[in-house]
């Protein structure tokens, strides 16, 4: 937790008094599994008013930082900051992107770029005043981590990070990040500033773009669409990803995922309060939403591939440079999203998903089936309240998908 908080000064110290919250991590100390309502021997219990936090049965210290990013959630909202689940970073002449994901959605992967500045890679605050990291480092997965694809991680991985769930040699204390015999989620946290490129302090002015990824194992989802405020926030509340199922008798089927606001595990107030929140401020300082998507093309996994990183970054590099919202766009059926006709560096024939698979019955096919899923998930929004005018507003529910 050193390395993930922000780390005060020694003067700052010296008259730090009494600390705003404390945690309480048992470890591997079961809860009571008899207790009403408990359903394991892991529990993460918050107290607001006595500012406590118990942590018993884990020794993921993961739920520690999460624990008071949920905090976060509850505070900044009521002192009119917008708290957010995403990475950020800063161009050279200013511009700040929020990208938004959930796992394995390439958020880490893509708001750590060599020609921007990273102010952070998880949770960060939408104020007045433009944004800012809550954190003081990075959480970054390092499973199959090598330097050649992630460079930065891999040499931020030095004296002073702490290495979790990792296996490695006694002797020469060489680790194996390939190895996954105590789990897949193995995590470095490090300093915000063992990133070469780091902006520090971590703040930045107010975004220019708002990326929401997606990793669509089911392949329908376009590389990329521009959205419009509705459609942003349909997205956001949302929350979508698929993740690619386990085999079974050889059968691979990809499985919706969604999440409300990329992050429904910590939100503590309700879904439409921070999609409420982030519209007003888009809007205000005059941000532009697009949906990327990381996952498969030209079919579902098992018979598409996964759209090429480098495309991916080229597709952000258009966004971040401003030349993307100058394309020529069309619009998909079903979504109604506006996908451009061509981007410098990536090939035109995989920007519309309809074009690559060469099953078009099955593309129909999947495309609605997704399509329903997302209908599904969205109705137990449909009925809350957003925005001032006391309803959730009928353009955000017409920005679904129609069919």
């Amino acid at each position: 937790m050193h390395n993930m908080c922000i780390r005060p000064t020694p003067e700052e110290l010296e008259d730090f008094g009494t600390p705003d919250f404390t945690i309480y991590n048992a470890g591997m100390f079961p809860c009571n599994r008899y207790t009403h309502y408990m359903t394991s021997s892991t529990s993460i219990d918050l107290n607001l008013s006595r500012r406590e936090m118990v942590i018993l049965g884990t020794q993921y210290a993961g739920e520690m930082k999460k624990g008071l990013f949920s905090v976060m959630h509850y505070l900044m909202p009521k002192r009119q900051i917008l708290s957010l689940h995403s990475g950020c970073n800063m161009g050279r002449d200013g511009d700040v992107a929020l990208f938004f994901g959930l796992s394995g959605t390439g958020k880490t992967t893509l708001s750590t770029d060599h020609n921007r500045l990273l102010i952070g890679d998880d949770e960060h605050c939408w104020s007045e005043n433009g944004v800012s990291n809550i954190e003081g480092g990075c959480y970054a997965k390092c499973i199959d981590l090598s330097r050649v694809k992630e460079p930065d991680i891999w040499n931020a991985i030095k004296f002073g990070t702490v290495l979790e769930n990792v296996v490695f040699d006694e002797h020469t204390r060489e680790v194996d990040y390939t190895d996954k015999s105590v789990t897949e989620n193995t995590r470095a946290a490090y300093p915000i500033e063992y990133i070469p490129n780091a902006k520090i302090p971590c703040v930045g002015p107010h975004p220019k773009n708002v990326i929401l990824l997606a990793c669509d194992a089911f392949g329908v989802l376009p590389p990329v669409s521009k959205l419009n405020l509705a459609q942003t926030m349909y997205h956001f509340i949302s929350g979508y990803t698929a993740l690619v199922a386990g085999t079974e008798e050889g059968i691979k089927e990809p499985q919706a995922t969604f999440s409300a606001c990329f992050g429904a595990a910590f939100i503590m107030l309700h879904p439409t309060k921070y999609a409420a929140m982030l519209a007003e401020k888009m809007q205000k300082h005059g941000a532009t939403g697009w949906l990327v998507n990381t996952g498969w093309s030209g079919g579902s996994y098992g018979v598409g591939n996964r759209i090429k990183l480098p495309y991916t970054r080229k597709i952000i590099d258009a966004i971040h440079s401003g030349s993307l919202l100058n394309a020529t766009y069309t619009t998909t059926e079903v979504f109604g999203l506006e996908i451009p006709t061509a981007i410098e560096g990536v090939p035109s024939e995989i920007l519309d998903p309809a074009n690559t698979w060469s099953d078009k019955v099955a593309h129909k096919e999947t495309l609605l089936k997704l399509a329903g899923l997302f209908k599904k998930n969205f109705e137990v929004f449909a009925s809350y309240k957003i925005g001032k005018d006391n309803k959730l507003t009928e353009e955000i529910l017409a920005a679904g998908p129609n069919f």
